[in-house]
């Protein structure tokens, strides 16, 4: 079984400040910066196509949403994962409402072809990305998160990619030593789909924890470089994957805590918004070592 250290995890993210570069959507640009500070690491918005590349080349780690991708988006894109896997940049695929248009459906199809780090996204569009749906409606979930926990196993293991499908209970899927693990993260609160950009601004927050982990066993000076291996290798070193696991079980996490935390002092979705960015700063270790988690593996949560 693997061992998800979610106190160290939040300890390297502090300690590295690592810089995420997001070509995000606009609806939420303003909020996942924030959200990315709140947590401690450092945004940048650079979104064009002249310039994207150029920047992966020092970010710590990168995020690619097409939610309302323009042409400079689509570019900056592919120049930017371009970048990313040539310096092992760590990156992650959030495949927003993949299936609403033929043409977006494309394009995300062509970058997770291109090896991310992680995948994250709601129940329909893991499933419509895995090819076992058609999406949801816009950027809303249609699917339960365990009904589409096949189709996550099965992106997970041909992408090589952690496989995060954000719902109610979050369930995260990454494939080691040939077994389909399964971590489950209980958490947050019904009024976080009521605040645009909780989705989108975990995409940033799962790049900024995949950008500092904790150097593993046998692993280069830069344990980002290993977080950016590809499939090809993933197979021959299960520490690597396992840290990538960790990484992306600690993001969502630190949502999870900070939601359920942030309702307790909101009356809506305006003063929640605000709660929400409070208690991702506050989080401690200690807390986030506190998450409701759940480890076991696709074979014996579908017995």
């Amino acid at each position: 079984m693997v061992d998800i250290d979610l106190h160290s995890a939040h300890r390297q993210l502090g300690a590295t400040n690592p810089l995420i570069q997001c070509i995000t959507n606009t609806v939420v640009q303003q909020f996942s910066a924030n959200v990315l500070l709140a947590v401690g690491a450092a945004p940048a918005m650079l979104d064009h196509e002249a310039d994207a590349a150029q920047f992966t080349q020092i970010a710590s780690g990168l995020l690619v949403n097409f939610g309302t991708a323009t042409s400079h988006q689509f570019l900056a894109a592919d120049a930017a994962i371009e970048a990313a896997t040539a310096h092992s940049t760590p990156w992650v695929l959030d495949p927003v409402s993949i299936g609403a248009a033929d043409f977006r459906t494309t394009r995300i199809r062509r970058a997770a072809r291109c090896h991310p780090t992680a995948i994250r996204g709601n129940a329909s569009e893991i499933a419509a990305l895995a090819g076992f749906g058609l999406g949801g409606r816009g950027v809303d979930s249609t699917d339960e998160v365990e009904a589409v926990l096949p189709a996550a196993v099965h992106l997970a293991a041909t992408t090589g990619a952690i496989v995060a499908v954000s719902g109610p209970v979050d369930a995260i899927v990454a494939q080691i030593d040939g077994v389909d693990h399964v971590v489950r993260i209980e958490g947050g609160h019904a009024l976080m789909p009521l605040v645009i950009g909780t989705g989108c601004s975990l995409g940033a927050v799962t790049a900024a924890y995949l950008a500092s982990p904790p150097t593993t066993p046998g692993s280069s000076a830069d344990p980002s470089a290993d977080l950016a291996t590809t499939s090809a290798s993933q197979s021959a070193n299960p520490a690597i994957t396992a840290a990538k696991l960790t990484a992306v079980v600690a993001a969502h996490a630190h949502f999870a805590v900070a939601g359920a935390q942030a309702a307790e002092h909101a009356q809506g979705p305006g003063s929640y918004s605000v709660a929400f960015l409070d208690a991702l700063h506050a989080l401690t270790a200690d807390q986030l070592a506190q998450a409701r988690i759940e480890i076991g593996t696709f074979e014996s949560s579908a017995a």
